[in-house]
């Protein structure tokens, strides 16, 4: 009974061949294009700051200031969040 408890314990899953370049490349572009997102996050935040300065709309600047927060808190999770999930998940092995 024991034997067999042991050969489940190391079951861990593997990409088929020649899998692991291509799905590299697509991780590798969808985390630039959340970078590039973070970044025109910012860009929009500070304009609706700029025109609701300009314009004498304030709520176009609370609208700024608080989307300008939202994708700072977004960034810290974007780094805290993988790795809490591999402490919890570890390396996916059953």
């Amino acid at each position: 009974m024991t034997a067999t408890t042991v050969m489940a314990a190391k079951v861990c899953p593997q990409a088929p061949p020649g899998a692991v370049g291509p799905t590299n490349e697509i991780t590798g572009y969808v985390l630039w294009g959340v970078i590039i997102l973070f970044g025109l996050g910012l860009i929009i935040g500070l304009g609706a700051i700029i025109a609701g300065r300009v314009f004498s709309m304030q709520h176009a600047s609370k609208v700024g200031v608080i989307s300008i927060v939202v994708v700072f808190m977004c960034a810290i999770a974007y780094l805290a969040l993988p790795g809490m999930l591999n402490g919890i998940l570890g390396q996916g092995c059953i």
